[in-house]
């Protein structure tokens, strides 16, 4: 079902960046389970959505530029989803510059570009929701090789909060899902995340799936009216 609050139309429209695998696909396909008509960002093709768009969200222009084409296709955007990402580990002392760029332009700049490019339309209508993809090292801190990468997801939720002040009084909510390691291709067979030693810490004693992370994500985007810089934490919990 989705939210009331949003503007009446004949199929409501998604936007969700990383679409090509992970994360990023699982949310595309519920959202499109449930009706909905989705548009996926990614570098890749997206295979599981009503339209595919090969784009880097590094790149606030393409952003744009697709934002409006899928809007002329399908319809006025109701929510987005910013789910592109990727995740090295490289100890602190290692990290390039061009590393650190890379990392916050990805998650950072991605989610930026993609409310850039979504909320004068939502803030016009007066209703849409925006979710951001975090981390729970964004919430709990990471370990060795963790820095660049939780530097750049918690810079993303103090980014969420601060578009959800700013958005609620006008009709858009703004919240954030942050998973622990998650069973998706973006985590190697040899991760120490996959690791009975960090398995066994968990009160679940398994991973996330991508499929439980998407359903939190349409969570906030159908039924989550009264969240507003939220952010839900999907983490087999390991962050409490």
């Amino acid at each position: 079902m989705t939210d009331p609050s949003q503007p009446s139309s004949a199929v409501p429209v998604a936007i969700v960046t990383g679409t090509a695998s992970g994360i990023g696909a699982a949310i595309a396909a519920e959202l499109q389970e449930r009706g909905w008509g989705v548009a996926g960002f990614d570098l890749r093709p997206s295979s599981g959505c009503t339209l595919s768009f090969e784009i880097d969200v590094t790149d606030l222009e393409q952003v744009e530029r697709a934002v409006a084409t899928a809007e002329a296709q399908l319809g006025p955007i109701g929510a987005a989803i910013s789910a592109a990402g990727y995740y090295e580990m490289t100890a602190i002392s290692e990290v390039t510059a061009e590393q650190w760029r890379r990392m916050l332009a990805v998650h950072l700049g991605g989610f930026m570009h993609l409310s850039r490019a979504v909320l004068p339309g939502m803030v016009e209508r007066g209703a849409g929701s925006l979710v951001a993809i975090g981390s729970e090292l964004a919430v709990g801190g990471g370990g060795t090789g963790d820095a660049h990468y939780s530097a750049a997801k918690g810079a993303l939720l103090g980014l969420m909060r601060t578009l959800a002040v700013e958005m609620a009084p006008k009709g858009v909510r703004v919240n954030a899902v942050a998973p622990g390691p998650t069973d998706t291709p973006l985590l190697a067979a040899d991760s120490p995340w996959r690791h009975p030693d960090y398995l066994n810490t968990l009160p679940i004693q398994r991973l996330a799936s991508a499929h439980e992370v998407a359903l939190c994500a349409a969570f906030l985007v159908e039924q989550g009216s009264f969240c507003v810089g939220e952010t839900l934490n999907p983490n087999a919990g390991a962050v409490i």
